[in-house]
């Protein structure tokens, strides 16, 4: 199974080592750093000079394979599965082939879990700050290469999230600011690991966010080339004793390819098409699923993005040759698309969270941008600014307009794609909705709320 388990700052540095079955050598991952260095993903000036455009989720898509084969190891032939999180390569070492997804799922489950002790980001100053507990947790998480413990009320129970305090307390004592439990949490020997025993709450309440995420790719024109929903169901749940919840739904059968969290009865759900489960305490993903292709193929996007470059003739010649160039881009939200709104929204269309990363010509040497609402950002290192514009609804229509200075005599050939992102609440794609949310097994009636929530995945438009 895993040999060894590496952490990547985004220079390449080696943050965090653990060996489970034998001593891997670090050229494993001076061999990954020479494949990932070059994409611009994992470039360090990327995550390292301008934290802001690195935060963001996919803004810049991975093109370094999950898994890799190092053949020319101290080893012999090694397995190299990596997971990119907030700037950090995550890199398991594997001797044997073994089921890819079981370990990619790891990698990411790990870096779930560093969200859940340290916050969101969990990027490379959080794990400076808490070396002692990223080595105790994953001492608990791994058993001899093998993923144990990863349920994070399990491993609350054992290890104690830090605290100001103990930070306090560490630097006085000189001692680890993790608490360590001595007693195995009940969730270990119980058939439900998920959830920790004598929850108790003054007010019980859960919501449940459907989310939908809509990847796609949009020509210069404004037409749709390709695009797929996939959706996920995001649970809050602040529930005391064990309570025993069943979610039914008003259409499950625009739901195709279904994964569960282990709380739920697979079997029920192949039976009834309902969910039935018994939460885990806090935030939990409840399953994710994909939609039907032809409700993905008939999705108009609710906002439109035009963008004009234009390149200018040579300043001078010789080593100082330059290129002048303009960039003009203009968003603005589409009156009419194919959203389907929930009958508790009111008021006109608006998106939250809009914002686009634009990707320069490697041989830019400079650039003057404005806007005229949001901000932008310039990363010199990747050649990538990111454009945030926030809330944005019918009547407006922002601008971005910029001049370049280009090296050489050169032009460039293509444009690189913009990555947009925008996120739309109270409002589906498929039209997915639940028709009740019912509590058995304990006295109280608890607060109960649901939402739909559609957002942009990989949403690319083409220059």
């Amino acid at each position: 199974m895993i040999q060894s388990l590496f952490i990547l700052s985004p220079t390449g540095e080696v943050l965090i080592e653990r060996h489970f079955r034998g001593v891997t050598s670090r050229s494993v991952c001076d061999y990954f750093w020479e494949q990932a260095s070059v994409n611009l993903n994992h470039h360090g000036g990327l995550a390292s000079s301008t934290s802001i455009i690195a935060a963001d989720r996919d803004a810049l898509y991975d093109t370094i394979p999950p898994i890799m084969e190092v053949p020319e190891s101290d080893s012999g032939t090694l397995y190299l599965f990596n997971a990119l999180r907030d700037g950090l390569s995550y890199l398991a070492v594997c001797p044997a082939e073994v089921s890819p997804l079981l370990v990619l799922e790891f990698l990411h489950r790990v870096a779930d879990t560093f969200v859940d002790y340290f916050g969101a980001p969990a990027d490379e100053s959080a794990i400076k700050d808490n070396f002692s507990t990223v080595y105790q947790l994953l001492e608990e998480m791994v058993d001899y290469g093998w993923p144990l413990t990863t349920e994070p009320n399990a491993l609350k129970a054992m290890i104690r999230p830090p605290t100001v305090m103990g930070k306090i307390q560490s630097a006085v004592t000189g001692g680890s600011s993790a608490i360590v439990s001595d007693a195995l949490p009940s969730g270990t020997i119980s058939n439900m690991p998920w959830r920790a025993a004598g929850v108790t709450y003054s007010q019980n309440e859960i919501y449940v966010d459907i989310v939908e995420e809509i990847d796609a790719i949009v020509d210069t024109t404004g037409n749709m080339i390709s695009s797929d929903l996939s959706g996920s169901i995001q649970v809050q749940s602040h529930l005391s004793g064990v309570p025993d919840l069943i979610l039914t739904f008003k259409n499950p059968e625009v739901i195709e390819d279904c994964s569960f969290h282990p709380c739920v009865r697979y079997s029920r759900y192949e039976m009834d098409r309902v969910v039935s489960f018994v939460p885990p305490d806090g935030d939990f993903e409840l399953m994710r699923f994909r939609v039907q292709d032809s409700t993905s193929r008939m999705f108009a996007p609710p906002i439109y993005c035009n963008s004009q470059w234009s390149y200018g003739s040579s300043s001078t010649s010789g080593a100082n040759a330059s290129v002048s160039g303009r960039v003009v881009l203009d968003i603005g939200a589409r009156s009419v698309s194919s959203l389907i709104m929930s009958a508790s929204r009111k008021g006109p269309l608006v998106l939250e969270d809009v914002a686009v990363v634009i990707p320069f010509p490697k041989i830019l040497r400079s650039a003057k941008l404005s806007v005229s609402m949001g901000t932008v950002i310039y990363d010199e290192a990747s050649k990538v600014a990111k454009w945030t514009i926030g809330k944005l609804d019918t009547t407006k229509r922002p601008r971005l307009e910029g001049d370049m200075v280009l090296d050489g005599t050169k032009r460039p050939v293509e444009n690189g794609s913009l990555s947009l992102t925008w996120k739309i609440p109270l409002a589906s794609v498929s039209g997915l909705a639940v028709s009740g949310l019912s509590v058995t097994g304990e006295g109280y009636k608890p607060y109960k709320g649901v939402r739909n929530i559609t957002q942009s995945g990989r949403f690319q438009i083409r220059c």
